[in-house]
């Protein structure tokens, strides 16, 4: 086992129908420690570099227009196999698919609206973590 970090949102209908503690709670009981966290409003630009690596995808003006509709909460997690875990934790992409006890099981609206985002590699989580967060943001693990 490895301690690493990843890099998760709780996206706007999370924000808004406040699960924030609660999907916080989460990652806490199940042994992932919170490193940085805070909640931003995202703009329609920082919502399209961020997801750049989708924009030929049909799906993309949408995530995009989503994911600056309301604020989001932006964190850095830390813990053993910390991207596999946290990607445990939410579930599938699609909530019908995920797995009971899942964050996208139990709080997931639809597809589109689906609470929360996960790095899917430690190569991603380094890159998505610093689109959003500087260094001295970020608790060291032995502070």
């Amino acid at each position: 086992m490895s301690l690493e970090q990843t890099f998760s949102i709780i996206k706007p209908d999370g924000v808004r129908r406040n699960l924030v503690g609660k999907i916080l709670s989460r990652f806490e009981e199940k042994e992932l420690r919170i490193v940085a966290t805070k909640m931003i409003h995202m703009s329609k630009s920082e919502a399209e570099g961020f997801y750049a690596v989708h924009s030929e995808r049909p799906f993309f003006g949408e995530l995009t227009e989503f994911m600056c509709s309301g604020p989001v909460v932006v964190s850095i997690l830390e813990g053993e196999n910390a991207v596999l875990h946290h990607r445990e934790i939410m579930g599938a992409t699609n909530p019908d698919d995920a797995d009971e006890g899942t964050i996208r099981r139990d709080f997931a609206e639809s597809l589109g609206e689906n609470t929360v985002h996960g790095s899917d590699s430690q190569e991603n989580a380094a890159i998505e973590s610093s689109y959003f967060f500087s260094q001295t943001e970020i608790v060291n693990s032995s502070s």
